[in-house]
């Protein structure tokens, strides 16, 4: 019987980009961290803000966001 050579590598290799964010991620990793932000944000926003500043000014703050994480993430 013939063995099969141990692979020393990873069969997959994770094709992600380092950015500002401390771990590499790949394009659905970023989107998932920016729309948690955006959450996150609006939530603070209605808390804090919603009384002296319209949630869209918040709103437009959090899709901006997610654009910069998903550019420079």
């Amino acid at each position: 019987m013939s063995e099969t050579p141990e692979l020393e590598h990873n069969p997959v290799e994770h094709r992600g980009r380092r950015g500002f964010l401390p771990i590499p991620t790949n394009w659905f990793d970023r989107l998932f961290i920016g729309m948690m932000g955006h959450v996150a944000l609006n939530l603070l926003w209605l808390r804090f803000l919603e009384a002296s500043v319209p949630l869209l000014v918040g709103t437009t703050l959090g899709l901006l966001w997610i654009v910069v994480v998903m550019i420079w993430g």
